[in-house]
């Protein structure tokens, strides 16, 4: 992992009218309002995004032709995902998308209440090189008309990536070589987000790197990882505590 996604966090406060919870007739109810808010981000397609990153990482996995070709087309990257398994389909998905998820809400004070504020948390994350006000943009595309009957707050932290032409990089390739013959590097993007960001900003290489058991395939790694059961297997992470001791005698001495 060379780089990973921006994050784009944001608090949406959607105001209303209170008033008593026996008289819902043609009441400004803001949790009415924030339930349409939430659905409009949900059914949100942005566009796919096809860019350096993933160029390098769909290419240095070989696949048929075919697949090749299809995932690095926005007209046939729907259709590609929709063949293969769901954790793969989801992170390749996340790898090519802003995405925008709604995850927290706050609003009401008791059952009979009409509430008058509830606040809307969205887990945005961005794509290298987009901007925050281009994120802003395409919330207020996933929201319509409500756009300007709503408060937006976000806390911008974009992408951050470091080159492959470095010591480590080298170093990491002929670890991991010695370990899993006949393997090679592929650079590829982190959805998520990591400490890395911060030492990328200070001036140093950061790569997110493991060495994973060949007994489990691709896809089942993909749902093990930020999943709700997340896990990891002891084979991988034996290997992986294998890779990191030569990586730092073969670096340092």
């Amino acid at each position: 992992m060379v780089g990973e996604k921006g994050t784009f966090w944001t608090k949406i406060k959607v105001h209303g009218t209170p008033g008593h919870g026996s008289q819902p007739f043609r009441t400004d109810n803001a949790l009415v309002t924030a339930a349409e808010v939430v659905r409009r981000i949900a059914d949100f397609r942005p566009q796919t995004q096809i860019h350096e990153s993933w160029h390098q990482f769909v290419e240095g996995l070989h696949y048929e032709p075919e697949l090749t070709e299809a995932l690095l087309s926005e007209e046939g990257f729907a259709d590609a995902l929709a063949e293969l398994p769901v954790g793969v389909a989801r992170h390749w998905h996340a790898c090519t998308h802003t995405t925008f998820a709604p995850t927290v809400a706050h609003g009401g004070t008791k059952t009979n209440v009409i509430p008058d504020l509830v606040e809307l948390e969205v887990d945005i994350r961005t794509l290298p090189g987009q901007s925050g006000a281009e994120a802003t943009e395409l919330l207020r595309e996933a929201l319509g008309d409500l756009a300007d009957a709503v408060d937006i707050e976000s806390n911008d932290d974009p992408a951050t990536s470091s080159p492959i032409d470095t010591p480590l990089w080298d170093s990491l390739s002929r670890t991991s070589a010695a370990l899993c013959e006949g393997s090679a590097l592929v650079p590829s993007l982190m959805v998520g987000g990591t400490d890395n960001r911060f030492y990328r900003r200070a001036g140093a290489v950061g790569y997110g790197f493991g060495l994973f058991s060949q007994r489990l395939p691709y896809e089942d790694f993909a749902v093990m990882f930020h999943g709700n059961d997340e896990k990891v297997d002891q084979e991988s992470l034996a290997l992986s505590a294998q890779l990191w001791e030569a990586v730092a005698r073969d670096l340092v001495g």
